[in-house]
């Protein structure tokens, strides 16, 4: 790669020019990533300790949670850190390096979005059969075939990314490293690679949506069958988990299914799923699940009982 490319080093433009407006980003983006980490550790921590949650949604829930502070924390903590500094700088290899796993946890998620969507339809649809269909060892097969899916993905990214010669400029603008800007500052015609993309992200993303969005269709519509307590239980389950799939479907398919711009609005589309998003899905699935939110209680109140004995 080295021999290949006279560009070693790449420089981010950031989000905003302004030094003040990047203070006050620090000040205010610092909060959203610490409660990002800590809303979604309570989840994997009181999911992994709780004995009340050990149906698959929670497991499921779990992972998904885990998902979202590595996913995050590909990009948050070095925007946030380069909101403080004059010129913000990433090594190729640290470019590509944070593209992959960019990659890889996105599309875990939306592989672990659509196993959720599944066991939903089965714990609703197929209730006779649940316990069967979703044992454990068959809710472990799932989330490694997310995990996998997620690799295979961003390993297709990074492979059509390696080869391409960069000579110069060596300015990125955007606040991460990202395909679109990066292919912009390549050396030669990214047409067919761009067209890769678009296909391995864009067109994954549309359907992963509309294959999610089919199962809650799916899933409502049997619902007609159900008790009032049972449409009740499902309909608060099912609208979290299709509240967080629009929030994360929604700027991805903007950002991925059209041509690449320097607009700052996609900046801050980009924003909203890498920084604000993963704050926003455990806020989500605690205030809409009275079991999660009693079983955190349980946890916390445990704690502090230990601690007073």
């Amino acid at each position: 790669m080295a021999s290949a490319n006279n560009v070693t080093e790449l420089i981010i433009t950031g989000l905003f020019q302004d030094p003040e407006v990047q203070r006050a980003c620090f000040v205010l983006f610092l909060p959203v990533y610490l409660a990002t980490v800590v809303g979604n550790g309570i989840i994997v921590l009181t999911v992994n300790i709780s004995k009340s949650l050990c149906s698959p949604v929670y497991f499921f829930l779990g992972y998904l949670s885990l998902v979202e502070i590595c996913y995050s924390s590909t990009v948050v903590p070095k925007f946030i850190t380069d909101l403080l500094a004059k010129v913000k700088t990433i090594s190729l290899k640290g470019c590509l390096a944070q593209i992959f796993f960019f990659h890889f946890f996105g599309v875990t998620e939306i592989l672990l979005l659509a196993v959720m969507a599944y066991d939903r339809y089965v714990a609703i649809c197929k209730r006779l059969h649940c316990t069967a269909i979703m044992s454990r060892p068959v809710c472990h097969l799932l989330v490694v075939g997310s995990w996998m899916g997620g690799f295979f993905h961003s390993i297709i990214q990074i492979f059509i990314t390696i080869p391409l010669p960069f000579c110069g400029p060596n300015v990125i603008d955007h606040y991460f490293c990202d395909l679109h800007p990066l292919f912009k500052i390549a050396c030669t015609d990214t047409f067919v690679v761009g067209i890769i993309m678009f296909i391995n992200s864009g067109l994954f993303s549309v359907f992963s949506f509309l294959f999610l969005v089919s199962s809650y269709v799916v899933i409502l519509f049997s619902l007609r069958n159900h008790s009032a307590e049972g449409r009740r239980k499902a309909l608060s389950t099912c609208a979290s988990h299709i509240t967080v799939v629009i929030l994360f479907f929604g700027p991805a398919i903007f950002l991925y299914l059209r041509p690449a711009s320097t607009y700052t609005e996609d900046k801050l589309v980009a924003v909203f799923y890498t920084v604000i998003t993963p704050m926003l899905n455990p806020i989500i699935y605690t205030l809409r699940n009275a079991e999660v939110k009693i079983a955190i209680r349980k946890l916390w109140g445990r704690k502090v009982n230990s601690r007073m004995g």
